[in-house]
């Protein structure tokens, strides 16, 4: 079975070509043969027939659905050509969580769409010794305090790691590990949310979603549907061009203003729940990333709680 790492890459070129395959008949449409384009459509020649032929039906899917909110898809022509890339993924760890980008330098238009394959994660960050995540996340800096807790955990690690040991060996990782960094984690965030509460809020899903709208598309090969969702936080998607409307509206979203609480997952040691208003609610899940022992954890980042009025629609296939 192909890792996640190759099928999410496949699926981005599945994505990327089926918006190109459903306008390039009527519209100018230009595919930008990048690096990361290469990678992708690498990945995904090397994937199974049958794995393609779901990725292919998804995508599908999805564009049909994208294309009927975004009038500017419509509308290119010779003179206005659309532009497609797929973008690096270090522009996800510099706030842009978009795949694939679609461009129009005639009225400098652009749209994004975050392609997930079989999943919704949103973020995959790192804690460490050395990551300062208040300034990282939310453009404040961790007290000494924060870094005086969890130093010797990570120094721990460390010596672990020198030890050649795996994450399998070792011994009562979630209490041992786990625990104590997200306690660490979860009172270095609310004080820093005392501290600047007027900031906190909007800063840390600015962060999970990135400074840009986009539409995220999330493939679920079990029950053969795609789901589209409108992160129209900035108010840019969804847009007319000129006389043309788009067939559904797509609400502008509100960013929280208050955390309402951080805590532990009922019966969990590894998991924290961030509970915003707005309708915001983020999960994130603490776990070593790799068989060996390394000097840093990963965090996989869920919305567990949107606003109400989000776009989302599923399109079967």
């Amino acid at each position: 079975m192909p890792g996640q790492t190759l099928l999410g890459k496949a699926f981005e070129y599945a994505c990327l070509m089926s918006i190109y395959n459903a306008l390039r008949d009527r519209k100018n449409v230009l595919i930008e043969i990048t690096e990361p384009y290469i990678t992708a459509r690498d990945f995904y020649n090397n994937t199974p027939d049958g794995n393609k032929v779901k990725m292919d039906l998804a995508a599908s899917a999805a564009v049909r659905s994208i294309i009927n909110l975004e009038p500017q898809l419509q509308t290119t022509s010779e003179i206005c050509p659309l532009h497609l890339s797929i973008q690096e993924d270090a522009r996800g760890i510099a706030g842009d969580v978009r795949d694939i980008i679609c461009l129009k330098r005639g009225p400098d238009w652009e749209m994004g769409i975050s392609c997930k394959h079989n999943h919704s994660a949103v973020k995959h960050s790192r804690l460490s010794a050395t990551i300062d995540f208040g300034q990282e996340w939310l453009g404040i800096p961790c007290t000494k305090h924060y870094f005086d807790v969890i130093n010797p955990l990570f120094d721990e690690l460390r010596q672990l790691r020198l030890l050649g040991q795996n994450w399998k060996d070792v011994v009562n990782k979630d209490t041992r590990f786990y625990k104590p960094l997200l306690e660490a984690f979860i009172e270095e965030l609310k004080y820093l949310d005392r501290q600047h509460h007027e900031q906190v809020p909007h800063a840390l899903v600015n962060y999970l979603l990135g400074r840009n709208d986009f539409y995220k598309v999330i493939t679920d090969d079990s029950r053969r549907q795609t789901k589209i969702q409108a992160y129209n936080i900035y108010g840019t998607l969804n847009k007319a061009a000129g006389q043309l409307r788009p067939q559904t509206r797509v609400s502008q979203l509100t960013l929280p203003n208050r955390i309402n609480d951080a805590r532990f997952k009922d019966n969990s040691t590894n998991t924290i729940i961030i509970d915003c208003d707005n309708g915001w609610s983020i999960s994130m899940r603490i776990h070593s990333a790799s068989t060996a022992v390394e000097a840093s954890l990963k965090f996989d980042v869920k919305l567990i709680g949107i606003p109400t009025n989000l776009y989302s629609h599923d399109e079967a296939w």
